[in-house]
């Protein structure tokens, strides 16, 4: 699969022959969600792939103040797909924002940003390209419930597969009793997985929207499963997780089911992950590649991995940017938040896949989940390891022991260092170290960036009473 189109020409040409009514141009916000507009096809020009075309970021959070509002947004004719949902032939084309008043690219669009990484792999000399390889995992329930008001605070998530369920009788009297329950799902198989023809209908509409399917299976927690895509190159894996997210929502929607990318929505089972595999090549070789090494890995390689786990606190804040997010990172539920690296060891943050040989060894980077902005979360953690690359940084391990046994004083006593357990840790981390960002992302976008999480996760969720805190507190 792949593109579609190659140049502005072939984007018109690609129109004509799919006979498309409408253009929908697509952006991504600091929170790494989707925006568009809408263009009938007939008032799309060529100019509009060379001068852009007006937008208002006034209304976007963290973005422009209102008296500076107007900026342009400048589309890549060679993302061009056509939209599997719409009623209407629609290509949709993914476009990044320049900024009018500094003529430039915007410093706070995410996807110029990634491109900035990517430029700064050879600017740097250390290599040519960065291929990078997430795994989205996800939770399809049938149905959500949520209520936030100043007198109650109550979610219901509801599936099939739960084991809440085994009681229930449905509305024509009948219970299968066949279930994953509590961390049971992993690789299951009919009846007992419940999702395979979703499964099956979600890889083929991914393939049509350009992405090449590998896999797809059932994951860990009730209600969850995972596709694998094929790796990439930075920008265009993080536009594939951009696809991969909306054709998941939305075959759950036309099937009457509902599809999120939150990592704990279930208390007490595994959370949804995005592991993120990666490597840098230079003249059509692998620099993580080292022969007779542990794992294969060379210098260039545990460097990298040095860089990132010395960073890691502050790209917390970019690759679990939620405050969700701290709620899947905890011990016994394959989500680590231990700072080492080992080989095939799933409780270390960093893990290398058996078998890698000279073309395949790559690094797992295992602590960040999908609520992240893929543009910048691929960006902090390829500025981590090249920082680290820089330096020469040795990270700790390996450590190729069940970490999640560890007491915290062994942990301590060992000098590893965790994650941070809240969002609000992982933000003041950024502020605290964010120089080996500063060759892509502005002191203005820093700041910004932070505020926003601070304002829409942080100070928002702190403020709440919860179900919890009423029943461990109103009786006191």
């Amino acid at each position: 699969m792949g593109k579609f189109v190659n140049s502005v020409d072939e984007f018109f040409s690609f129109c004509k022959e799919n006979e498309v009514k409408f253009v929908d141009f697509r952006f991504t916000d600091m929170n790494g969600v989707w925006h568009s507009i809408s263009y009938n096809i007939k008032f799309v020009e060529r100019d509009h792939f060379i001068s852009g075309i007006p937008m208002d970021a006034s209304s976007l959070g963290g973005w422009q103040p209102i008296d500076k509002s107007d900026m342009m947004m400048k589309p890549d004719a060679t993302s061009a797909f056509l939209d599997p949902f719409t009623a209407d032939v629609t290509a949709v084309v993914f476009a990044d924002i320049y900024d009018i008043y500094k003529g430039r690219t915007y410093e706070k669009c995410p996807r110029s940003i990634a491109k900035l990484a990517m430029a700064y792999v050879k600017e740097s000399g250390m290599g040519d390209v960065a291929f990078f390889g997430p795994e989205n995992e996800f939770f399809v329930f049938d149905n959500v419930k949520i209520v936030d008001s100043p007198n109650c605070a109550l979610f219901e998530v509801d599936s099939e597969e739960g084991e809440w369920n085994d009681g229930r009788y449905a509305a024509d009297n009948y219970n299968t009793g066949h279930r994953p329950r509590k961390k049971g799902g992993y690789l299951s198989v009919q009846p007992i997985d419940s999702m395979a023809d979703l499964r099956g209908e979600i890889m083929q509409v991914l393939e049509q929207v350009g992405l090449e399917v590998m896999l797809g299976h059932h994951e860990v927690a009730q209600g969850q499963g995972e596709i694998g895509v094929k790796f990439d190159t930075l920008v265009e894996a993080a536009d594939n997780v951009q696809k991969l997210k909306y054709v998941v929502k939305m075959v759950a929607h036309l099937n009457g089911k509902t599809a999120t990318f939150m990592p704990k929505p279930l208390y007490g089972d595994n959370g949804s992950g995005m592991h993120v595999h990666q490597s840098v090549w230079k003249d059509g070789k692998n620099l993580f590649y080292g022969e007779g090494n542990y794992a294969n890995l060379s210098d260039f390689a545990r460097w990298y991995i040095g860089g990132i786990l010395k960073h890691a606190r502050c790209v917390a804040a970019f690759t679990n940017p939620s405050t969700n997010s701290y709620k899947r990172l905890i011990p016994g539920f394959e989500a680590p938040s231990i700072l080492t690296y080992s080989s095939q060891n799933r409780s270390a943050s960093i893990r290398i896949p058996y078998g890698s040989g000279e073309k395949s060894v790559r690094a797992e980077v295992r602590f960040p989940d999908s609520t992240a902005n893929p543009y910048l979360a691929f960006a902090a953690m390829l500025m981590a390891g090249l920082d680290g690359v820089k330096h020469k940084y040795e990270p700790v391990g390996p450590m190729d022991e069940n970490l999640f046994k560890l007491h915290l004083d062994e942990i301590r006593e060992r000098g590893i260092e965790q994650l941070p357990h809240t969002l609000r840790g992982s933000l003041e981390a950024l502020i605290r170290d964010n120089e080996f960002l500063k060759p892509i992302m502005s002191a203005a976008f820093i700041e910004d960036y932070q505020h926003l999480k601070f304002e829409t996760q942080v100070w928002p969720y702190e403020a709440r009473p919860t179900p919890y805190e009423f029943k461990t507190c109103y009786s006191c």
